[in-house]
This record gives C-alpha cells, sequence and structure tokens, in this order.
C-alpha cells in the first residue's frame, strides 16, 4: 500500500515535509478559518490543520494540494516531475479500477432519514461575498444510468437546512449529462459527496474525462482505490472518506444558489440551481472534516493547473517538442506561459495558438525564451515588459469560444484570445545577455562576524 491512502495519512506526511500548519488556537468557521488558510498560502505557509474550530467537535483540514511542492507530496513524485506523473496517470492505459468491499471508514456513524442532520457538519461560510455556507471540498460521486460507470466531479453546494442543500451544476458536467440521459429527465437523481480523501482523488475528481476518474486516483496510487456501496443510494463510494453526505438532487426544483467566490477572482453570480435532498450522512470516528478555500489557490491548482498542464503539453510539443509550460495559479486558469528555444520569427505564435485550442479556459498566451523562470511571475513579467513591441508582438483572435465563467466573455463564454511574443527578437535589436549574478548561501555572509 502506498504511503499516503487516506487523509489521515496525507496530514502526516505533510507533517513530516514541514507543508503542516497546526492551528491550536480556536477559530470560527465564518470567515477566520478561510481568513487563515489563505493566509498561509499567500505567504507559502503549510496546509492548515484547525484543531480547535468554535462550534465542531471534528478539526478542518484545507490547502491540501494548493501548490506545486504539495501536488508532488502528493502524487509521489518530484516538483520537476508533477506534469510527467500526471500525464502518465491521465493516459486510460494506466488507469485501476476500482475494487468493491463491504467495510468503509464512514460506516462507523450512520443517519439515515429525519436523524441525517447536515446542520452538524462544520461547513465554513468562507468569504464575506458568500450566500451561505457552501461544501467546497466534497466530491461528487455520481453514476452513469446508461453505462453505469462512476464519476467524480466538483459541485459547488449551499446548505439550505438540515437535510438540503443548493447543488450547482454547469451545463458541460457529466453530471447534468447523466440526469438529462434518463427517460425522465426530472426524476430524483442519486449522489453522494465524499469528503476528507485521499488527495490522489480529490486531483482525479478535477480531471474531465469519459472514463471513471476513480481509475486515475489508482494510477496515482499504483493500486485500486477501495469503494463501498451507498447506504441509501446506489453509488460507490471511496471507502476511506471521512465523512459521506447521501442523497438525491432534484432537477427541477430549482432555487437560487450563490454567490461564491469562485476560481476567476470574482463572486459567481446567484445560479437558479437544482435542490438537494439529504438521505443519509455517515462518518468515521473522529473524521476530519476538509474544506477548500474557493476562490484561492488550492481551487485553482486542483481545477484548472494539474489536469490541464499535460494536455497543454502536449498540444505544444506537437508544434515544438523541446517546449515547456506552465499554467500559473495567479492567471485563475486563463492564462499559459510557454518556454522554448526560439529558432523561428513566427514560431512563438504558433505556439500560442496552439495552446488557445489545448483548452478552452486558456485565453492569453505569454511565449518567453529559454533563460525566463515560467514559475517566476516577477521573471515573466520581465520578459513582457522588455521584449514585447506592442504592436508587433502581440495578436488577437476575437468571438473565440472560453469558460461561460470567463469575466471578459458574455455568458456563453465568447471572449477575445491573446497571443504575446515575449521572446528576444535579436534581428530587431541586439542587447547581448541579460544581467545574472551567481546565487550565494547567505548563511556564509549573514553569521556572527569573525573577531566580535
Amino acid at each position: 500500500m502506498s504511503e499516503i491512502h487516506d487523509l489521515p495519512s496525507y496530514v502526516d506526511a505533510l507533517d513530516r515535509a514541514a507543508e503542516l500548519a497546526r492551528i491550536a488556537v480556536p477559530v470560527s468557521l465564518e470567515h477566520e478559518l478561510a481568513d487563515v488558510a489563505a493566509t498561509l498560502a499567500r505567504k507559502g505557509g503549510g496546509a492548515a490543520l484547525f484543531e480547535s474550530v468554535d462550534g465542531s467537535p471534528w478539526p478542518v483540514f484545507a490547502g491540501g494540494v494548493a501548490n506545486r511542492k504539495r501536488a508532488a507530496l502528493a502524487l509521489g513524485c518530484e516538483p520537476d516531475e508533477v506534469v510527467d506523473r500526471m500525464e502518465s496517470a491521465l493516459d486510460p492505459s494506466t488507469g485501476v479500477a476500482p475494487r468493491i468491499q463491504d467495510d468503509a471508514y464512514w460506516l462507523d456513524n450512520v443517519a439515515t432519514g429525519e436523524s441525517a442532520d447536515a446542520e452538524a457538519l462544520p461547513i465554513p461560510v468562507h468569504s464575506r461575498g458568500d450566500g451561505g455556507a457552501f461544501v467546497t471540498g466534497g466530491v461528487i460521486v455520481s453514476r452513469d444510468p446508461v453505462t453505469g460507470r462512476g464519476n467524480l466531479s466538483y459541485n459547488r453546494m449551499v446548505r439550505t437546512g438540515p437535510r438540503s442543500f443548493g447543488f450547482n451544476v454547469n451545463e458541460w458536467r457529466h453530471v447534468r449529462t447523466f440526469m438529462e440521459s434518463r427517460p425522465d429527465p426530472l426524476a430524483p437523481f442519486p449522489v453522494a459527496v465524499a469528503i476528507g480523501l485521499d488527495p490522489a482523488i480529490m486531483i482525479a475528481a478535477g480531471v474531465r474525462t469519459e472514463a471513471d476518474e476513480l481509475t486515475i486516483a489508482g494510477a496515482i496510487r499504483d493500486e485500486a482505490v477501495p469503494v463501498t456501496r451507498g447506504v441509501t443510494v446506489d453509488v460507490d463510494v471511496p471507502s476511506r472518506a471521512e465523512i459521506v453526505i447521501e442523497g438525491l438532487v432534484h432537477p427541477g426544483e430549482r432555487r437560487g444558489e450563490g454567490p461564491l467566490a469562485e476560481f476567476h477572482g470574482y463572486y459567481g453570480e446567484l445560479w437558479q440551481s437544482p435542490t438537494f435532498e439529504v438521505t443519509a450522512v455517515n462518518h468515521r470516528n473522529r473524521p476530519i472534516f476538509q474544506t477548500i478555500i474557493p476562490g484561492w489557490y488550492e481551487h485553482i491548482y486542483i481545477g484548472n493547473v494539474l489536469p490541464r498542464e499535460p494536455l497543454l503539453r502536449r498540444f505544444i510539443r506537437h508544434v515544438e517538442p523541446t517546449a515547456e509550460v506552465h499554467i500559473p495559479p495567479y492567471g485563475n486558469g486563463f492564462l499559459a506561459v510557454i518556454r522554448i528555444e526560439r529558432d523561428n520569427p513566427g514560431q512563438p505564435k504558433n505556439l500560442a495558438m496552439a495552446a488557445m485550442t489545448a483548452h478552452i479556459n486558456i485565453r492569453n498566451v505569454i511565449v518567453v525564451d529559454r533563460d525566463i523562470d515560467i514559475f517566476d511571475p516577477a521573471d515573466v513579467h520581465w520578459a513582457v515588459t522588455n521584449r514585447v513591441h506592442w504592436r508587433e508582438d502581440v495578436f488577437q483572435v476575437p468571438f473565440a469560444q472560453g469558460h461561460e465563467m470567463d469575466p471578459v466573455g458574455d455568458i456563453r463564454g465568447v471572449a477575445t484570445k491573446v497571443g504575446i511574443d515575449a521572446t528576444y527578437k535579436r534581428e530587431r535589436r541586439e542587447y547581448g545577455a541579460r544581467v545574472d549574478y551567481e546565487s550565494v548561501d547567505l548563511a556564509d555572509y549573514l553569521g556572527p562576524v569573525a573577531g566580535r
């Protein structure tokens, strides 16, 4: 078995790697918990384990996969191997199907019907602009009624009562396709919400594929993910989840749901979304509740960076086999940066166009030279400032399809995509080499001065 196989073992791994911040001071679920977790992410601190949460008998965990170092730890590789590891896991030939078993962590405590109380769950009100307490770190587990295959996804859920939630579902989500493919599309649709998971499952749930995403989690761990049939729904749920909410989505019963801090850095609109009826709330003894701070680092990393960088690299390397790529979290998934050894004046523009077609979210593309660190925003900005002639090195693709939540697009995501050639044009003007200084070990210089 892998060293990491559930949330507690991942928390231990983070602790050993000095990537965990244990917060013993009591915090409020309303804003304070998210403020602390976001500050840790902003300042390069660890994932947050809140050991004392007001009104909750359970700890709350946040920031599990919020940067490249933590992603590497979750994937079992080095930081410079993350894209390779993800590309391998996304290859259908490496997928490992889940295995069914009878026992599960979350069967320790089972409450159904009137006894199921979602109000007891420590769901944060993350941001001051949020419309309520949202489940953001829960993975939705569903089943295709036509093929029978399982599916993982993220769908924000606002708690509206002890046995009810709003259930946001975009038109391109598989869950929506599953509901609409039935003879009666408005009939109640069974799903489970798994909370507190092995990060391999969290990462897999951010991928959109025609396969069961649990096969991707299996590929990451090189072993089958154990699953257990729900108590009240015919869905196979990861057996090592900390908490499981079971219920029925009612597609025809729609209510206002939102707003919530979204990946683009604004508050999402109020959506008329289906409702969710709770049929069971199950949890292990002494569980950890897991959340994702919406509109922040982990939200973007799981949803926009990890699943898409391998796809972007595949498209780009079809044009330039040695190119390197990065989808920086600060670009909310709308920006791609490509590093190349430029050998033709038109090459950067071709690569930018290839990136725009790799995924609809990619709207802005910056192409730089090998001397630029694509993981350093300051270095990328230096290249844009010093190597871009705006009239000659920038091109636009108007009326291109993008994400419907892109704040610069229309309601269907139609916007203008932009390519920026930030490579050094020696044919235009020769400046020579960039200024450079050797790195030194500051410990050799900042210690006590000899003889004093």
